[in-house]
């Protein structure tokens, strides 16, 4: 039991640390000394700082993306042969985060710092570790957002994919200034999931724009 709890009060303390000061800005020491154990507790539970963010990282993300599949597959089952309702597929990509923030509450603003964080850590150790966890669930919603935006092509999907996980990054990141006095508040989960879903399947569903040289008329020529 003491070596569990050990465990967790590193996990829980570099969960913390990583999300204030990123991986780079995150030492060894910093984590031993905040979670009162030795270096030799970390190395003896994790091995490596890499793996003690492995550890974090896991911990968060294996049962989101596990309810994130969970929701599309239903969503996908819902519409049978018919293309898969967007705002189905946008809720089952944005909904499991906002609930395990809310549902972790203090310790849930850290997440969100984390999460964010983890999309945007320049570090190339720290993307690959982001790739290990978010590649195949990112091909398995692309492929659902291409069945349910028939008419717009598979580049321009990847794209508009790309701006919904940007947006939601930097909803779960929370680092912007307060606009006219108003701040998001992320425990109210179905307000923010009602926001983000009208205005992402908005975007999704936009108009493919024309090439630049098809808007310049009788130009002929290519930017």
């Amino acid at each position: 039991m003491a070596g569990t709890d050990t465990k967790e009060r590193i996990l829980d303390t570099a969960e913390r640390l990583f999300a204030a000061h990123g991986f780079a800005g995150t030492s060894l020491r910093a984590v031993t000394k905040d979670a009162g154990v030795n270096l030799a507790a970390v190395h003896y539970h994790f091995g490596t700082k890499e793996d003690l963010l492995r550890a974090v990282l896991s911990r968060i993300v294996i049962p989101v993306n596990r309810e994130r599949l969970q929701m599309l597959e239903q969503v996908e089952a819902a519409a049978g042969s018919a293309p898969p309702s967007l705002e189905g597929i946008l809720e089952a990509f944005i909904a499991p985060d906002l609930r395990l923030i809310r549902d972790l509450g203090e310790r849930g603003v850290i997440i969100t710092r984390f999460l964010g964080r983890s999309y945007t850590e320049p570090a190339e150790m720290v993307q690959a570790l982001s790739r290990e966890h978010y590649e195949e669930l990112g091909q398995r919603f692309m492929e659902a957002f291409a069945r349910a935006l028939p008419e717009v092509p598979q580049a321009e999907v990847y794209w508009r994919f790309k701006l919904v996980v940007g947006v939601l990054t930097y909803i779960l990141a929370d680092t912007g200034p307060t606009m006219g006095g108003y701040a998001e508040d992320l425990s109210d989960v179905d307000g923010t999931l009602r926001r983000l879903v009208a205005f992402l399947a908005a975007g999704l569903r936009a108009p493919v724009p024309a090439p630049q040289w098809q808007d310049r008329a009788g130009e002929g020529r290519s930017p």
